[in-house]
């Protein structure tokens, strides 16, 4: 049933893997951070609003990233960090509503009806807000986060973004198509490259221009299920409820081998096969995700896992594969791989169907031709301790040399210094299960 009342909130947190680098690291607050694949191939998953003024954006290539702000800090990324922080803004989104539906780390739906929210005033709905925004900006040591409430789940995501970064727009009952009317096409989910531009050919740029069309054309122009979508949304008609809990949660393909594997050319092949096995698996049960997970276990059975989130769901076989093997390429399998495994979460009811439209016809890489393994085991980024200078993390490395930066969160910009890559002084760090990276003042 459509709501009367904007009683729906979402909130996304701004280029929040850069920021929890920013917020982590003293010397980069202020200057361009890109967090992605790191390799030849990598992909970026954020990248900070300093480094955006260079035109690098989510799901660029990293060496295109590299080329527009080669002066930025580019880092693999710390999930346990993201996790951790992602954890707490969920919690006091809890403390809000029982009836909050995360979509992945950095935003979430929120029902405000519960919370006895559904009837107040626009003046008062941006009170509560603020101080919403505020208790989410103390508990994360400083992250920001754009929020949007409106009468539903499609005007309350459009809102969040409308007033980035650190941003609010409620948007009251009625005034929906008002606002809608002048925006592309483009804002709507599912409405990628491909579809904007089959409307684009029959003169429609805007949703002013798509709610005048008939059901019947926009089912000619892109489909039963795809047209009847367009048509609801022009008209801001989404009566999709928030679901606390969703019945998946992700969905994920893996496969453990009898021999140990050391042909990067085979893992390449066999994350293609699993990435494509996920996408189909997301078309029947009619979903899509964001975030693209990979799970490598080793021959000593250490298990590493990296993930990357792109900017939009997708259910594109190619797209996931491509974020996988970009994973892959930022470990180090030389020792051989038990088990590889393809995962995508963040899932949504709806498809962005051709984010990487570009690539639909990328082909899958030979598996034929061995390649060289790809060796890093300081990844740039990545928590490190030292016996006698402490906490830092790894500025870059190279030829048996890792250079380190000793700061913390609670800590003013720290010094350098290099060392041998083998230096048993030198360790990687991760916090205890349940400990923060840093507890962030005032939490």
């Amino acid at each position: 049933m459509k709501r009367t009342t904007a009683s729906v909130l979402h909130l996304d947190l701004d280029a929040f893997f850069a920021a929890v680098e920013q917020r982590d690291k003293p010397s980069l607050r202020g200057k361009p951070v890109v967090v992605g694949g790191v390799g030849g191939r990598g992909v970026v998953s954020t990248a900070s609003y300093e480094a955006r003024v260079y035109g690098v954006r989510s799901a660029m290539s990293t060496r295109e990233a590299r080329a527009r702000c080669p002066h930025a800090a580019y880092l693999s990324g710390r999930f346990h960090a993201y996790r951790a922080t992602s954890a707490q803004v969920m919690q006091v989104l809890r403390d809000v509503s029982p009836l909050v539906e995360p979509l992945s780390l950095d935003e979430a739906f929120v029902d405000l009806a519960p919370a006895g929210l559904a009837d107040y005033d626009t003046e008062t709905l941006t009170g509560f807000a603020h101080a919403l925004r505020a208790r989410v900006k103390e508990v994360t040591g400083g992250l920001t986060a754009s929020v949007g409430i409106a009468t539903s789940k499609f005007v309350a995501k459009i809102a969040s973004d409308l007033d980035k970064p650190d941003g609010l727009v409620v948007v009251p009952a009625g005034t929906e198509q008002a606002l809608l009317r002048p925006m592309s096409v483009t804002v709507i989910p599912g409405v990628g490259p491909a579809t904007a531009e089959r409307l684009r050919r029959a003169g429609i740029h805007t949703i002013e221009e798509l709610e005048a069309v008939s059901l019947e054309e926009l089912v000619r122009l892109v489909g039963k299920a795809h047209g009847a979508g367009l048509y609801s949304l022009a008209r801001a008609d989404d009566d999709r409820p928030v679901q606390a809990e969703r019945e998946t949660k992700s969905v994920s393909v893996e496969g453990t081998y009898d021999t140990d594997l050391a042909d990067r050319k085979l893992m390449e092949g066999l994350l293609t096969r699993q990435a494509g096995q996920v996408a189909d698996r997301l078309r029947k049960a009619g979903l899509s995700g964001r975030t693209v997970s990979i799970k490598v276990r080793l021959h000593n059975f250490t298990t590493l896992s990296r993930s990357a989130t792109l900017p939009s769901p997708t259910d594109h076989g190619p797209t996931v594969a491509r974020v996988a093997r970009s994973l892959l390429a930022d470990l180090d399998t030389s020792g051989g791989v038990r088990l590889l495994g393809v995962g995508v979460s963040g899932l949504a009811d709806w498809i962005q169907e051709d984010l990487f439209g570009s690539e639909a016809d990328e082909p899958e890489p030979e598996v034929e031709l061995p390649q060289e393994p790809v060796r890093r085991a300081w990844a740039p980024g990545m928590d490190v301790v030292h016996t006698e200078h402490g906490r830092g993390w790894v500025w870059g490395s190279g030829r048996g040399v890792v250079t380190v930066r000793f700061e913390t969160m609670q800590t003013s910009p720290g010094p350098v210094r290099s060392f041998k890559a083998d230096d048993p002084a030198l360790a990687p760090y991760l916090p205890d299960a349940g400990e923060q990276p840093d507890e962030p003042t005032g939490a």
